[in-house]
């Protein structure tokens, strides 16, 4: 092999390590087959430390089932603030794309 050159071997990019994914499918499983007990267990936070303390347990193993969705930041060119148009269209030109939008379908 050369130096510097990836024989291909690895995971992709993005792809969880079989670890992570067997944790995931074990907590899914173990949220699934007991919801009525997870519903109890939050009725009882609620009660004894109200509803944002339930909140948060249900959200810290929600966490660990649902993957977190990344930020995304929208910029203009350069990261300048976006520019915004607005244009104001002609009661026949509205019907016009309104047909024409209809008939795609």
């Amino acid at each position: 092999m050369a130096i510097g050159k990836k024989t291909g071997g690895g995971s992709r990019k993005g792809r969880p390590n079989k670890s992570t994914e067997f944790a995931r499918e074990a907590i899914a499983r173990l949220v699934e087959t007991n919801v009525h007990r997870v519903e109890r267990w939050l009725d009882e936070v609620e009660t004894q430390e109200g509803p944002k303390a339930a909140f948060d347990c249900f959200m810290d193993l929600v966490e660990y089932h649902v993957p977190k969705l990344a930020r995304t930041e929208l910029t203009g060119r350069d990261g300048a603030a976006m520019q915004t148009v607005t244009t104001t269209l002609s009661p026949a030109a509205a019907e016009k794309i309104a047909q024409a939008l209809a008939t795609e379908v």
